[in-house]
């Protein structure tokens, strides 16, 4: 419940100046205000942020004592690349559902803007190397770039670049007609997201080079943008809950598969959750999943034969944006916007496609 979130900057523009505790703070410190009107005052038991280019020292930590929630609240920082947000939320869920804790404040952030550069240390007397990721795979196995590896994943799938464009023309179209200004908290002078382009069709698109390679089909209006942004949910249990608009946590799951196609990560994540709760992906009104490329979402549609109208209704990130640590807690948040309201769906699935070929999906339904 409570699920709040940032506008989502272009890195380097609007919220370039902020580090990564200066976006966490007042998403947290927002959820924990929305608690309080609802006279829900019990002790936060912790504060779980996924988090993946930050500067180290448990920034989840940090953030919470930023946010005000006083020296008493832990905090503890997760990494599963771009699934961190979503796996933090899963994690929150476990321990409540252990019954060792009541209440948890859980979700991600990202400032790509202000990332430290990173070196590999001197080789013989060398210079130190920067490098701009880690490895998602050890040496003896396929280690794509993201970009690579969906233009491999469009090819072998067959996703055509004008099926690409076409979804992203769909994506920014359908973000720029919604009203997102009772999920997101203005940080300072930006109360809306920076990256979508109303009016953006797949011919203006079809211009565009690819972004990867010579013959490559995603391009820079296709894929996500660079971004900076964070979000934040309360995690707790029913009883706390009861008489709040909230989302039940059905049941969450990791999957992994060949790490030269991370695109098809969300696959087995999605299948196992589903088979866990014994529910049908037709049973699901909303599916939500991080728009890093056209190819990803459309290669996740095409393996369940999910209907495209419940996919990224309000449109995703490639027309928002993508920060990576947060996407995954964003996704809940549009869940919770969709699901919540008035003749929402009643059941909701978020997924995310991760480097190396992993994935992460929760099942979340609407508590009456």
């Amino acid at each position: 419940m409570a699920a709040r979130r940032t506008p989502i900057g272009n890195a380097g523009h609007g919220l370039a100046d902020l580090t990564v505790p200066d976006l966490a703070a007042p998403i947290l410190a927002a959820v924990a205000a929305d608690l309080r009107a609802n006279d829900i005052d019990i002790e936060i038991d912790d504060v779980v942020l996924g988090n993946c280019l930050g500067p180290g020292g448990d920034p989840a930590r940090v953030s919470a004592l930023q946010a005000g929630l006083g020296s008493e609240v832990p905090g503890v920082t997760v990494d599963r690349q771009c699934g961190s947000g979503l796996d933090a939320v899963m994690l929150a869920a476990q321990r409540v559902r252990s019954g060792e804790d009541k209440l948890i404040l859980a979700g991600g952030v990202e400032s790509a803007s202000t990332a430290p550069w990173r070196y590999w240390p001197p080789v013989d007397g060398g210079d130190p190397t920067r490098y701009t990721r880690a490895p998602f795979a050890p040496s003896g196995f396929p280690d794509p770039d993201m970009g690579v590896a969906a233009d491999d994943l469009a090819r072998i799938r067959g996703i055509s670049r004008e099926r690409q464009d076409r979804y992203a023309e769909r994506s920014h179209a359908r973000a720029a007609a919604a009203d997102f200004g009772a999920e997101t908290v203005p940080i300072g002078e930006i109360d809306r997201d920076q990256r979508i382009r109303a009016g953006l069709t797949a011919q203006r698109l079809g211009r565009l080079r690819p972004a990867f390679g010579a013959g490559g089909t995603a391009t820079a209006g296709n894929s996500c943008g660079i971004s900076d942004g964070a979000a934040a949910l309360a995690v707790t249990t029913a009883e706390v809950a009861s008489g709040v608009p909230a989302l039940r946590v059905l049941g969450a799951a990791v999957g992994a598969t060949d790490p030269a196609l991370p695109g098809l990560g969300p696959v087995p994540a999605i299948r196992k959750v589903l088979q866990r709760c014994g529910v049908g992906i037709d049973d699901i009104g909303v599916v939500e999943i991080t728009e890093a490329f056209a190819s990803v979402v459309l290669a996740v549609i095409d393996e369940f034969d999910i209907d495209p109208e419940v996919v990224c209704p309000q449109g995703g990130a490639i027309a928002m944006g993508h920060p990576w640590g947060a996407s995954g807690a964003i996704l809940l948040v549009r869940l919770a916007a969709q699901m919540l309201r008035e003749g929402g769906p009643a059941l909701g699935l978020a997924a995310c496609a991760i480097g190396g070929g992993q994935g992460v999906a929760m099942l979340v339904e609407r508590v009456s």
